[in-house]
């Protein structure tokens, strides 16, 4: 462990933060540009999330977010969880880290010239190894826990697709079971699945999936959208049939249900958000829970809703009420199943505020406009942190989300 940083580092790190809202986003461009040079390195990351921006956008963020906490770093142990749980699903190892800190160093002293003086590159120096060493122990711990727990793996293995099922004409479920016929682990309904896909024509690529079935079956479920233009998406959609295998790393991520909380639940979902909170509906209805339950899922139609007929099967049996948002519909369909009501148009702010149940935990998913929105008006309506949780898709690119979320 690295020791506490000092006073006049803290000092100069702090200095630095006009800097990087000017130059945040240009020096970790720079950086993933001369880390991306090594093929093993280059091969740990999302190259979408480059192509789009969205990956330097994000840790230009995070970097910001670090240098004005400096003074306060326990404000970031959520932001610093989220890290560690992202590189124990791509298999980070402690090795990858001199690479990150030499293009880090090399970005700052390319973007900011004569004003990345030898004293800011020191400071930037122990302060990149002070947070490093945070994460690489917090790391390990993870990677020995999975290890040593029931069914589960370091590294890479081997899951076979043993089903697939057209869940709408945007949405596919592949059911994996391990080549192995070992046990596999029982995951925290909401955790994601990471994995190392070798695509044609576009080489290996990393993954992150959430796992849509229930703890403690035979098999992982995911439901993957088909994105406009995404290498990964499209080939399993076309491609990968029953039978095929993928490299699969141990589930992973910090959004899970609170098992300690009794409070009432809300799960406010958008498009393909809903995929981590039908493991967590799929864990409550076996363990039969008392609580009081609210599904609220938003689609562009109906035809796009995926897992309606789960849901619809859980009012059935008094699990819980939904309600399904349709913003390209005028004339919803009337319900056919007690507890479900369905609308027209989108789950709006002031629906939510009308509906608000002050003593619920909210579980948020789906574009990050709209958890933006969601997260914004329980805010507003002075709703505790505590009762307010919410997932990312992708590389979150909104510092107030990043840094708050529980």
């Amino acid at each position: 462990m690295s020791a506490p940083l000092d006073d006049q580092t803290r000092s100069i790190i702090l200095a630095t933060v006009p800097a990087l809202k000017a130059h945040g986003l240009a020096i970790t461009t720079e950086m993933y540009k001369r880390l991306l040079e090594t093929p093993a390195i280059r091969d740990l990351f999302n190259l979408s999330h480059q192509q789009d921006g969205e990956q330097p956008k994000a840790l230009a963020l995070a970097v910001l977010c670090y240098a004005e906490h400096i003074n306060d770093l326990g404000a970031l142990g959520g932001m610093v969880e989220r890290i560690a749980e992202k590189h124990v699903g791509l298999n980070i190892l402690p090795e990858h880290y001199p690479y990150v800190a030499t293009a880090l160093l090399g970005a700052i002293g390319h973007v900011l010239g004569d004003a990345a003086t030898p004293e800011i590159l020191d400071a930037w120096g122990k302060a990149y190894w002070f947070l490093a060493d945070i994460l690489i122990g917090r790391e390990k711990q993870i990677y020995e826990g999975n290890e040593s727990t029931t069914g589960g793996w370091t590294g890479w293995r081997a899951f076979r697709v043993r089903s697939r099922r057209r869940e709408t004409s945007t949405i596919t479920s592949f059911e994996l079971v391990p080549v192995d016929g070992g046990t596999i682990f029982r995951h925290k309904a909401g955790q994601y699945l990471s994995f190392k896909l070798d695509v044609p024509e576009h080489g290996s690529q990393r993954r992150n999936y959430s796992i849509s079935s229930a703890p403690g079956e035979d098999h992982y479920r995911i439901s993957v959208r088909r994105q406009d233009g995404g290498i990964a998406s499209t080939w399993l959609h076309d491609s990968v049939k029953e039978g095929d295998i993928l490299q699969v790393a141990n589930p992973a991520g910090d959004f899970f249900l609170n098992e300690t909380d009794r409070n009432p639940l809300v799960f406010l979902t958008a498009g393909v958000g809903l995929t981590p909170v039908m493991s967590m509906l799929g864990e409550l209805a076996q363990a039969h829970t008392d609580r009081s339950i609210r599904y609220v899922h938003g689609a562009d139609t109906q035809a796009l809703a995926a897992f309606v007929t789960q849901i619809e099967d859980f009012a059935k049996i008094d699990v819980l009420k939904a309600d399904f948002f349709y913003s390209q519909e005028s004339s919803p369909t009337k319900e056919s199943v007690s507890g479900i009501t369905t609308h027209a148009g989108r789950i709006s702010p002031d629906w939510l505020r009308q509906t608000l149940d002050r003593s619920a935990t909210y579980y948020i998913c789906g574009p990050d406009s709209f958890m933006r929105d969601m997260v914004d008006t329980l805010r507003d309506e002075k709703l505790p942190a505590t009762q307010i949780r919410y997932e990312f898709f992708g590389s979150a690119a909104d510092p107030d989300l990043v840094l708050s979320a529980a």
